[in-house]
C-alpha cells in the first residue's frame, strides 16, 4: 500500500533498488547529493547533477524534464554515504518560470522497479522559491527509510547547495545550469500541451509492465496536443505533460472520448477554445479483433485527434515516446543485471574459502547464469515491444501526409499545393543503436519556433569520418535546401518565402532546385555587400512587425512588406560577416521567429571560434541537425542519445524539382 507522505513523515523502504519520479508539468532539474552520517556532502564529486549524472548507485537525468525518472541502487552506494536528498530546481536562463508558485506542485514518488508505488509526497506551500530538497533516503541502524522533507529555497540551486554543506557551491550551481541550457539546446521539443491542461500533473505512472525488479516496464505517457497550432507561435516547454496518445506497446492509455477521462488524470474537456460547439472529434479508427493470445493490430490514426493528420501526429509522438521508455527500462534492467553480478562476485572473493576450489568455481558459475537469466528475461520484454513498435510503423509510415512523409513515400507522386499550414513537418529520422531499423519520424511543429543549425563540420559518429571537409559542406547545404524544399512545398501558395546568403558563391550546385525553380525570393546573396543588404531588409521587417503589433497596429505595415513567413539560409557563415551582420543575425535567431523570420545555418562552428563565447547564445538558440548520421540528439523524457538522419530525396530523384515546380506554378497563379 503506497504511504502518502506529509512534510517530515516518514517511511521505511522495503527494498534496496529503487525509482524516483517527478512530476512537476514545467521543466524541473533533478538531481541528488550523498551525505554522510552528519548529512554532509563532502565535495562537488557527491552530487549527481545533469553535466554529472552518475555516481556510485545512482543516476540522474541529464536534462531538464517535466517528468523525472532515476535508478537508486542504496546497496551499492559507498559505506559511508547514510543519506541521499533529492533536489528540485527550476532551470534559469531558458525563458521558463522563476519560481515553484507558478507551476503546479511538484510530485515526488518512491516506486520499486516493478511501477509498485512505495511512498509519494506533493510539495505544497511553495511560492518564492526556486529550488527545493523534495525526499531524502536516509540510513538508520542498518535500516533505510524516506522523509519527505520539502524545504525551499528563494536563493535557488546556489542557496540550496550552500545549505547542504559546499563550499563552491555558487560555482557547482553555474556549472549545473550551463548543463542545463546545453542540454535543452540539444533536445527535441514535444509539443506544448493543450490549452487548459498545463495546471494538471500527472500523479502516478500507468500501465508500467515487466517481469520483476529486472525489467521495468515503460511508463508510455506520450505528449499529444488536440488543438491546432496557434497562429502566433508560442514558446513551448521542454517537455510535453499532455495526455497519452494510443500506444503500440500496450504501455500507454488509450485516448479519452470527447467527454471522457483519462486513467490517473481528471476529466478532460477536448473542445477548441475558439470553436462553436459541435460534435466531438472524430474517433480513431478500431483496430481488427485480434487473434486470440495475439497483440492487437495497430492501425494508422490510432490516436486522439481532430484531424487524420492531428492522430498521425500525435502516434507518432506516442511510437517516439514508447521507444525511449521501453529503451530505458532494458537499459536499466541489464545494468541491474550487471550490478547484482558483480556483488556477488566480490562477495565469493572477499570469502577466502571460497575463492579456489570448486565451491568458488560453481558460486562463480551461478553469478553469471543470474545474469544470464535476468538480460534474456529484459531482452525477451523489450523484443515484444520492439516488435509491436515495428508492426505500428509499418502501418504509419505508408499513411503519412507529405509533411510527415519521407522524399522517397509514393504520397509525394500526387502531391498538390496545401490550402493550409500543417501542424508539424519532417526533419529526418530518429533512432537508437538497439534496433536501428526501427526508425522514428523526427516532427517540427509548425510555425517554426526555433532556427535550424546544419552543422557542416565535424560529427561524432562513423557517418561524419566518411566524409572529406568539401563533401560534408556539400551535403550539409543539400540537406538544407531539402528541408526549405519541404517547407515551400507544404505552406499555401504565396505564405513562405525563401532567401539566401551564399558569400562566395560555393553552393551553386546545391542550390540548383531552389534557383532553377524560381522557388526563391530573389538570387543568392555574394560577397559582404550582398550579406549586409539581406541581413538590413529582414531586421527592418522584425523590426516593423514587432511595432505594429505593440502598438496594436498590425494594418498599418507598409503595402510592400511581404507578409508571409520569411525564412533566410545561410551558408559557410561566418564568411562574408562583419561585426555588424553578426550582430543582426543574432537578432534575427532571437526575435525572428515570434514575426514570422526564421533563420538556417549552414555552419562549421570551427570556422568561427574567433568570436569566442560571443556566438554561444547563437549556437543554443538553435537546433544542431547534421547531414550524415549523428547521435547528437536528445529526447525529453529519458534523454537517450538518439541518431539523427536527415529526410532527404533518393539518389537521382527529381521529386524536389517536381514538387517545387508545382509551388512555383501555384505561386504564379495565386497572384494573378
Amino acid at each position: 500500500m503506497t504511504a502518502e507522505l506529509v512534510r517530515g513523515q516518514n517511511h521505511p523502504l522495503p527494498r534496496t533498488r529503487l525509482e524516483i519520479r517527478v512530476s512537476a508539468g514545467k521543466p524541473i532539474v533533478a538531481g541528488a547529493t550523498l551525505g554522510d552520517e552528519q548529512g554532509t556532502v563532502r565535495g562537488a564529486e557527491w552530487v549527481a547533477h545533469p553535466g554529472s549524472p552518475n555516481l556510485p548507485g545512482l543516476e540522474v537525468s541529464k536534462l531538464a524534464a517535466a517528468d523525472h525518472r532515476f535508478a537508486v541502487d542504496l546497496e551499492a552506494l559507498p559505506e559511508s554515504v547514510h543519506r541521499v536528498s533529492v533536489l528540485l530546481a527550476l532551470p534559469t536562463g531558458v525563458g521558463g518560470p522563476v519560481r515553484f508558485g507558478a507551476v503546479a506542485a511538484p510530485f515526488v514518488a518512491v516506486t520499486g522497479l516493478d511501477g509498485t508505488e512505495v511512498a509519494s509526497y506533493t510539495i505544497t506551500d511553495l511560492e518564492r522559491e526556486s529550488a527545493v530538497v523534495a525526499l531524502e533516503l536516509y540510513r538508520r541502524q542498518d535500516v533505510w527509510k524516506v522523509r519527505a522533507v520539502g524545504q525551499g529555497y528563494a536563493g535557488g540551486l546556489a542557496a540550496m547547495l550552500q545549505d547542504q554543506g559546499l563550499s563552491q557551491a555558487t560555482e557547482l550551481a553555474a556549472r549545473i545550469n550551463d548543463a542545463v541550457a546545453r542540454g535543452m539546446a540539444r533536445s527535441v521539443a514535444p509539443p506544448p500541451p493543450r490549452p487548459g491542461d498545463e495546471g494538471r500533473v500527472r500523479t502516478a505512472a500507468a500501465g508500467t509492465g515487466g517481469t520483476g525488479d529486472a525489467t521495468p516496464g515503460p511508463s508510455g505517457h506520450g505528449p499529444a496536443p488536440t488543438t491546432p497550432p496557434a497562429v502566433v507561435p508560442t514558446q513551448p516547454s521542454a517537455t510535453g505533460s499532455a495526455n497519452p496518445p494510443a500506444s503500440a506497446t500496450g504501455s500507454g492509455s488509450a485516448p479519452a472520448s470527447a467527454t471522457g477521462s483519462v486513467s490517473g488524470g481528471g476529466p478532460v474537456d477536448y473542445r477548441h477554445p475558439g470553436r462553436t460547439p459541435t460534435a466531438p472529434p472524430t474517433p480513431p479508427p478500431a483496430a481488427p479483433p485480434a487473434q486470440p493470445g495475439q497483440p492487437t493490430q495497430p492501425v494508422a490514426g490510432d490516436a486522439s485527434g481532430w484531424t487524420m493528420d492531428e492522430r498521425l501526429y500525435n502516434q507518432v509522438w506516442g511510437m517516439f515516446e514508447d521507444l525511449a521508455r521501453t529503451t530505458a527500462a532494458y537499459r536499466s534492467a541489464v545494468d541491474f543485471a550487471d550490478s547484482r553480478m558483480e556483488q556477488e562476485l566480490d562477495r565469493v572473493l572477499s570469502d577466502p574459502r571460497s575463492r579456489i576450489g570448486t565451491a568458488g568455481d560453481a558460486a562463480r558459475a551461478e553469478a553469471h547464469a543470474k545474469h544470464t537469466r535476468l538480460v534474456d528475461q529484459a531482452r525477451t520484454a523489450f523484443d515484444r515491444d520492439l516488435a509491436q513498435l515495428a508492426a505500428e510503423s509499418g502501418v504509419v509510415e505508408p499513411a503519412l501526409p507529405p509533411a510527415f512523409a519521407g522524399w522517397d513515400s509514393p504520397v509525394w507522386q500526387g502531391y498538390r499545393v496545401p490550402m493550409e499550414i500543417p501542424m508539424a513537418l519532417r526533419l529526418g529520422d530518429l533512432h537508437l543503436p538497439e534496433r536501428p531499423e526501427l526508425r522514428i519520424p523526427m516532427l517540427m511543429r509548425l510555425p517554426l519556433e526555433r532556427g535550424l543549425w546544419v552543422d557542416s563540420g565535424r560529427a561524432g559518429t562513423a557517418g561524419g569520418a566518411l566524409a572529406d571537409s568539401a563533401e560534408k559542406r556539400r551535403l550539409a547545404m543539400d540537406t538544407a535546401v531539402a528541408h526549405a524544399a519541404r517547407l515551400l512545398a507544404v505552406y499555401p501558395a504565396g505564405e513562405f518565402t525563401v532567401h539566401v546568403i551564399d558569400p562566395a558563391g560555393s553552393a551553386v550546385s546545391s542550390l540548383a532546385p531552389l534557383v532553377q525553380s524560381g522557388a526563391i525570393g530573389g538570387p543568392p546573396a555574394v560577397g559582404a555587400a550582398g550579406v549586409a543588404e539581406v541581413m538590413a531588409k529582414l531586421t527592418q521587417r522584425v523590426d516593423l512587425v514587432q511595432m505594429a503589433i505593440r502598438g496594436g497596429a498590425s494594418d498599418s505595415l507598409p503595402p510592400d512588406l511581404d507578409t508571409a513567413e520569411q525564412l533566410l539560409i545561410v551558408n559557410d557563415f561566418p564568411h562574408g560577416f562583419d561585426d555588424r551582420a553578426v550582430t543582426r543575425l543574432r537578432y534575427l535567431a532571437d526575435e525572428g521567429p515570434a514575426v514570422g523570420v526564421h533563420l538556417m545555418m549552414v555552419a562549421d562552428r570551427e570556422d568561427a571560434r574567433e568570436y569566442g563565447p560571443v556566438l554561444d547564445p547563437l549556437w543554443r538558440a538553435l537546433l544542431r541537425i547534421t547531414p550524415v548520421p549523428d547521435d547528437h540528439l536528445a529526447d525529453p523524457w529519458v534523454g537517450h542519445a538518439w541518431t539523427y538522419e536527415p529526410a532527404l530525396a533518393p539518389a537521382g530523384s527529381r521529386v524536389l524539382h517536381q514538387v517545387l515546380g508545382q509551388v512555383v506554378e501555384a505561386r504564379r497563379s495565386w497572384k494573378r
